[in-house]
Order: C-alpha cells, then sequence, then structure tokens
C-alpha cells in the first residue's frame, strides 16, 4: 500500500527504522527549536578517509526540503530523505547512541562494506 505526504507527493518508505532512543532525541530537539520546521532530513556527503558521511539537519521547507524526498513518519516525527541516498540507507537502523565520551545520531546500515578508523564516514 503506498500512502503519499501531502507536502512532497512521494510515497511514505519504511526502509528506515527509526529506534526509540533516536525517536526521543529527534523530538527534544524539534521541542526546542524557536524557528519552525518540518521534521528532520537526512542526507549523505562525500567526505572522509572512506567517502561518504551522514548528515542530519532540521527540514526547512523552503531551504531543503525537496518533492522529490522519500519521507519516514513516526509517532508525529517527519524524516526527509534526499532520493539521492535513498539506496544507500534501504534496511537502515537510525539510533541514538551515548557512551564516555559522546553521543549522538548513527546509523546501523547493512549496506556499509566498511568505515574509516574514526568512524566519521562510510563506503557502500
Amino acid at each position: 500500500m503506498q500512502l503519499s505526504f501531502s507536502n512532497t507527493g512521494n510515497p511514505i518508505v519504511d526502509y528506515l527504522t527509526i529506534t526509540d532512543s533516536a525517536l526521543v532525541q529527534i523530538k527534544e530537539l524539534l521541542a526546542v527549536r524557536k524557528e519552525p520546521c518540518e521534521g528532520i532530513k537526512v542526507s549523505v556527503r562525500t567526505r572522509g578517509c572512506s567517502g561518504m558521511s551522514y548528515t542530519i539537519e532540521y527540514a526547512l521547507k523552503e531551504k531543503n526540503i525537496s518533492k522529490f524526498d522519500d519521507v519516514v513518519m513516526r509517532d508525529g516525527v517527519t524524516v526527509f530523505i534526499d532520493p539521492k541516498v535513498s539506496m544507500f540507507l534501504i534496511g537502515s537502523e537510525m539510533i541514538f547512541k551515548t557512551d564516555e565520551i559522546n553521543s549522538g545520531f548513527d546509523f546501523v546500515n547493512p549496506n556499509e562494506k566498511g568505515r574509516c578508523g574514526c568512524g566519521e564516514s562510510f563506503k557502500v
């Protein structure tokens, strides 16, 4: 069954899972943001030793949302995915992890063939 998101017209996809911990953090970030936004946007940039790096930013209607973006929705949170990177994220899980040194969003991606030593970038 295909559903469509009214702002983009693109189908809502289910190839990216958002864990409970990631969802809580996204909701907290959106709640404290002073300027309005539509959710968050996930992209991949060329960067680092292995070639690609995940990026997450606020989804702003006039700035970085495209009618071609794929959309994942969970519990009132909208995640826009750059269509150029959709194929890299199929089967992935968005997590929020915390350890003694840092905390942040990450992706458990079965399509990755490797990551650089510092974990900043990946290759598929």
